[in-house]
């Protein structure tokens, strides 16, 4: 299964979000987190900037709803030009419905849990999604520290994959970075989202790289891939 790198532009200069985009096309997505100020405490960007976005970058946008009433709203970012959209676990009323309204609309659909959301109720979901995301952060802010206590989590969750024969993505996002994304890697996520170790860096399409040459090295060696 192929290493990704989803550069966030939680992290990015939003006065100049094209040009940001555009700094990291080398990227396998784009992660845009969309906060309403409820289901988290910030406030970020919506429909209108991600139908912006589509335009403006050839790399396919990650959207990473962090709202409420995530039934209602997600259907809105397919039809703005996300090509994968994620919902919390704990904001959807319906997640099996909604994920294949997701899949139906011709989207991936994932779903996001909390870092203190248990992954075993949901196993029974998995086979409905295309990716799962552990938040490795509490969510609401960039620039938070790595939570080491949710790697158990992330291979608990792999087991689970690997257990039913799913083709399904395991995505981390939370203080992802050269520190942290062997120990993700090791653990059995294979799609990560960084923000400021790439936004951060002098050379945003150079981290990315590096970034997933850490992620390849770190993964070749993890006993769960050399099972497949």
């Amino acid at each position: 299964m192929a290493v990704q790198i989803n550069p966030s532009i939680l992290s990015a200069d939003f006065s100049r979000l094209a040009e940001e985009a555009r700094a990291v096309e080398g990227a396998d997505w784009l992660h845009v987190d969309v906060m309403d100020n409820h289901f988290v405490p910030n406030l970020t960007l919506g429909v209108p900037v991600v139908e912006s976005l589509v335009r403006a970058t050839d790399t396919p946008l990650d959207c990473h709803l962090m709202i409420e009433d995530a039934d209602r709203w997600a259907p809105q970012y397919v039809e703005a030009g996300a090509g994968s959209v994620t919902f919390h676990a704990e904001a959807a009323a319906a997640p099996v419905r909604l994920a294949r309204e997701i899949r139906a609309m011709g989207a991936r659909a994932s779903m996001a849990l909390k870092p203190a959301t248990p992954i075993e109720p949901y196993e029974d979901l998995l086979p409905e999604l295309d990716m799962l995301l552990i938040m490795t952060v509490e969510p609401g802010f960039g620039g938070q520290a790595f939570l080491d206590i949710m790697l158990p989590k992330i291979r608990r969750t792999r087991e689970l994959i690997s257990k039913h024969g799913l083709e399904l993505w395991l995505q981390v996002d939370g203080g992802v970075s050269a520190s942290t994304i062997e120990r993700c890697a090791e653990a059995g996520a294979d799609v990560f989202v960084a923000g400021s170790a790439v936004y951060g860096a002098s050379d945003p399409s150079q981290a990315v790289r590096a970034l997933r040459t850490q992620a390849r090295e770190a993964t070749a060696h993890a006993a769960w891939a050399c099972d497949h």
